[in-house]
């Protein structure tokens, strides 16, 4: 018998929502990103599809409403602490690419920051590189 319970991946959504070249962001409020920039999104609700879920979460975080144009990509968030190799995490990230519909963004649910930022801003924030990967994808949807 294996001396770890049995896990299951958290599967959860995030949203690349971009405003002409702008792409909305948000600094998160609470751990496991807290205080660093990411695109908005969290865990799918039982019996919520993803699809709902992203448009929930860009909402929820930002109060802006978009229109979801298609998938990115599915990224696997494995997470550990810094020196050791055991994962205490891991997210499956279903990544949509959305048009900014409307409102302005504003700080909701577990986000401490909302705004939008340009293509010239995104290298000093000190984003993921998976999310760097994944705006610069959802940009060719658009």
């Amino acid at each position: 018998m294996s001396e770890h319970p049995k896990r299951s991946p958290t599967p959860a959504v995030g949203v690349v929502c971009l405003r002409g070249d702008d792409v909305l962001l948000i600094r998160r409020a609470a751990p496991p990103m807290e205080d660093r920039w990411s695109i908005p999104g969290g865990r799918i609700e039982w019996g919520e599809r993803a699809a709902d879920a992203a448009l929930r979460e860009l909402r929820e975080e930002t109060g802006c409403a978009a229109e979801l144009v298609g998938l990115v990509d599915v990224v696997d968030a494995v997470l550990t602490r810094r020196g050791e190799r055991e994962a205490w995490g891991h997210y499956v990230l279903i990544d949509y690419a959305a048009r900014w519909l409307s409102g302005e963004p504003q700080a909701g649910d577990d986000a401490r920051e909302a705004r939008f930022f340009s293509p010239a801003e995104l290298e000093a924030l000190g984003l993921w590189d998976e999310t760097l990967r994944i705006i610069a994808a959802a940009r060719t949807l658009l």
